[in-house]
């Protein structure tokens, strides 16, 4: 009974936590303060306004009360109407006291995200906190750094940010600042540097303090399952191009199989005989060629899994991998070095360094350093549940300044994809003699190429936005609002350039022009994986009350529904052109595949971050006896005890402050190689707890198991071993010499970030089990 009542109350207390329109009942008499506040406001000198923000500073120094915030709603809004020619709308304003309550707050393309959220910075600043705004790739950070600056410099606030080219004395310049701009990405491969540094002086960030989140779903959730990694140099992983080779020669059905997901392929029988007789008759499967099946499975998989122009590109003779929730490439991420490697020798290509890895860190883990964590998005309703449950975050949703009038049309839904782009392109033809915008949205890379290529075929010029181009993306969308054009891209989330009717440069007569046609036309290839990627998408269109419209080409056929709904079926039979007029069936069947896509990615959500947890918690305790020994003489104290006859002869040499250096460095070095070493081992158990699901045991509990226990040891075995470095290594009146004793950091680090595996989650089986019994039922009736 007890049980049950708990479960009751779980889920009346979700139902309560439902993001709900902001009551703007509430913030009415505080609106009506902050129009009266800034009737005066107006009347002051630019070094009157910024006093003015001083002596709020002063009152604000334990937080900003009612009359603290309309002071600085005042003042906000006086200081980006000087100092960007815009006033902030009421709603923005409201956005702003939100997000300074700790929400994440829902705005719609084009409501003034970026300047709410540069305002909520300011109040957190003149709080006395120091912020960090984070975007999803470096052009966004510098753009809004730059953008708002005036704003800031009016409010007495500093501002900077960093990018991949910043040095480290600009990124300490940076991190000084009370409001610093920068991708999560970058933010994140700080924090790992800085925990590499054997001297106080070279690191480069300060503690976190509050972190507001730009593209919230995109960073919080869409990013929460790829780590962020620092590695260090060791011998090149070789992808083995005899093997590749081989590889090539091998087909479907034949030689290989692979499951319905696309996410793993093993040799058949006949495949496997075909490999060992092409390496010259070996036994594959026998311990002395373990070395030779592994690179045969990574070849595989980068042959039969990963398609290039769709999971990759290749530019500048350099793989890189895309970012399939965005549709550009991800800078710096890689697979792992083994797969990696495959892929190189697959498209023939210079394999690139590798080696081991040192620290790593996912997003949820970044984010979880921070006191106050705050956020702003197009689409946050859709991710609110994931937004409560891993970062106890509640949504806010702001309403529009003006109401959407776009026009959203019931799915086109058609029997093949072939049938399907004929009907697009046709309708993009049509829309396109009357000089109406069209924004087309595809799936992947190849799908825009080819999408592109045949309304060239139509007669019809468009530009093509994807990860081959994304340098200029920022003018290519600002101008997808011109009269007349036709803009094909992959995924829109995250490029924060509103779309103007009219173009980036037009005027009132190119929008109402342009407005008068109806206004940007959305066009989708397709449904993606998630509802909340097509609203993104969607909201491109109808900015600020602007008229618009928006239509999904779906088919049967397409990678969502084979791959969620294999069982899908029409409910009647398709028209001549191929298209499925108001079937009831065949819609129900795509959106079920959607809601089973989304169900999918939030179990892998849910998956990796219960393996990452208590990853995380063991490196804290790690991280706070590694600032101990970097800050303090903990080093010196514990070889001293531990070493005391050595410490005493050292100690008649050298003077105290080179003798604390040296045991700093020493246990610092040891420290840093144990946990490589710890997180090597965990990479290793992760791999194979699936094995240990074969033999009935809880993957999560045997990793926990074995995780604790290879733990326990750490800070002990890094003592012993400190001890007898000491011991044993040369030790002057310049310090230690660890080469000499063996003792080698890499002599290079970089940084990237990799895919989790996410394979055997417990929704992916359950997925398994639901095709299986759905493919008897099939067969059954035929």
């Amino acid at each position: 009974m007890a049980a049950f009542l708990t479960r009751v109350k779980s889920r009346f207390q979700r139902l309560l936590e439902r993001p709900s329109t902001v009551d703007l009942k509430k913030y009415a008499e505080v609106l009506a303060s902050i129009q009266w506040r800034e009737e005066r406001v107006a009347k002051l000198s630019d070094a009157e306004l910024t006093e003015a923000a001083k002596e709020l500073r002063g009152k604000a120094a334990k937080g900003l009360d009612a009359q603290g915030m309309v002071e600085l709603c005042a003042l906000g809004r006086e200081a980006a109407r000087r100092g960007l020619d815009q006033r902030p709308y009421d709603m923005q304003l409201v956005g702003a006291m939100e997000l300074l309550h700790g929400r994440v707050v829902e705005m719609g393309t084009g409501e003034g995200k970026t300047l709410a959220g540069a305002l909520a910075a300011a109040g957190y600043a003149v709080q006395g906190r120091s912020v960090h705004v984070m975007s999803v790739n470096d052009y966004l950070a510098r753009r809004d750094a730059e953008w708002m600056r005036p704003v800031y410099e009016l409010l007495g606030v500093s501002v900077g940010w960093v990018e991949q080219e910043s040095t480290p004395e600009q990124r300490r310049a940076a991190y000084r600042c009370e409001v610093t701009y920068g991708a999560v990405s970058e933010i994140g491969f700080d924090v790992l540097r800085d925990r590499l540094c054997v001297d106080s002086a070279d690191l480069v960030q300060t503690p976190p303090d509050v972190a507001l989140v730009d593209e919230a779903d995109s960073v919080l959730v869409d990013e929460a399952r790829v780590p962020l990694v620092m590695a260090g140099s060791t011998d090149d992983a070789q992808g083995d191009p005899e093997v590749a080779k081989i590889v090539r020669t091998l087909r479907p059905g034949q030689h290989y199989e692979r499951d319905e997901d696309n996410r793993n392929a093993w040799l058949t029988s006949r495949g496997a005989k075909v490999v060992e007789k092409a390496l010259g008759d070996i036994d594959l499967y026998s311990g002395d060629h373990s070395d030779r099946l592994a690179a045969v499975n990574a070849a595989l998989h980068a042959h039969a899994l990963l398609q290039r122009d769709v999971d990759y590109i290749v530019r500048d003779g350099k793989v890189h991998l895309i970012n399939t929730s965005r549709g550009r490439i991800a800078l710096l991420q890689r697979w792992p070095d083994g797969l990696q490697a495959a892929v190189e020798a697959k498209e023939r290509l210079k394999p690139t360094e590798s080696g081991e890895v040192l620290d790593s860190i996912s997003v949820q883990g970044l984010v979880g350093r921070y006191q106050r964590v705050c956020g702003m998005t197009g689409t946050a309703q859709a991710v609110a549940e994931q937004l409560r449950e891993f970062y106890e975050l509640k949504v806010s949703v702001i309403p529009p300044n003006k109401p959407c009038v776009r026009e959203d049309e019931p799915d086109r839904i058609y029997d093949t994809v072939e049938r399907k782009e004929a009907a697009l392109v046709a309708e993009i033809v049509a829309q396109h003699k009357t000089g109406r915008p069209i924004l087309v949205g595809t799936m992947d890379v190849a799908e825009s190429e080819r999408i592109a290529e045949k309304l060239t075929e139509a007669g019809v010029e468009s530009v093509v936005l994807n990860a081959k181009n994304d340098a200029q993306e920022a003018a290519i969308v600002a101008d997808a609002g011109a009269h007349a054009a036709v803009t094909v891209s992959t995924q829109m989330a995250g490029r924060g350039t509103d779309i103007r009717l009219g173009g980036a440069d037009g005027d009132d007569n190119d929008h109402d022009k342009v407005a008068d046609l109806g206004g940007l036309y959305v066009i989708a290839c397709g449904h993606y994986p998630s509802s909340r990627l097509d609203n993104q998408l969607r909201g491109r269109s109808g900015r600020q009350g602007d008229p618009g419209g928006s239509v999904v080409f779906a088919s049967l056929a397409d990678e969502l529904v084979v791959q969620y709904a294999p069982e899908a079926e029409a409910g009647s039979d398709p028209e001549d052109d191929g298209r499925y007029d108001d079937d009831v069936t065949a819609q129900r069947f795509i959106e079920h595949a959607q809601r089973v896509a989304e169900g999918v990615h939030l179990d892998i959500h849910r998956n990796t971050w219960r393996y990452t947890r208590l990853i995380e918690h063991q490196r804290d305790l790690v991280l706070a006896y590694r600032d101990d020994v970097l800050r303090t003489d903990l080093a010196a104290r514990q070889l001293a005890e531990r070493s005391p006859a050595r410490w005493k002869e050292l100690a008649e040499k050298l003077d105290d402050e080179m003798l604390t250096k040296v045991a700093r460095q020493i246990v610092l070095f040891h420290l840093d190689q144990r946990w490589s070493r710890h997180l090597a081992f965990l990479s290793d158990v992760r791999e194979t707890i699936h094995l240990r699901a074969l033999a009935r045991e809880t993957p999560i509990d045997e990793f926990h198991r074995a995780a604790i226990g290879e733990f326990r040891g750490i800070l002990k075995e890094v003592g012993e071993l400190s001890g007898e470095t000491l011991e044993s290594a040369e030790i002057g009146a310049d310090g230690v010499d660890l080469e000499t004793a063996g003792l080698r950091r890499p002599t290079s680090t970089w940084t990237y970030m990799v895919h989790d595996n996410p394979f055997d989650s417990d929704a992916e089986q359950a997925l398994q089990r639901v095709r299986a019994s759905m493919r008897k039922v099939k067969a059954g009736r035929s």
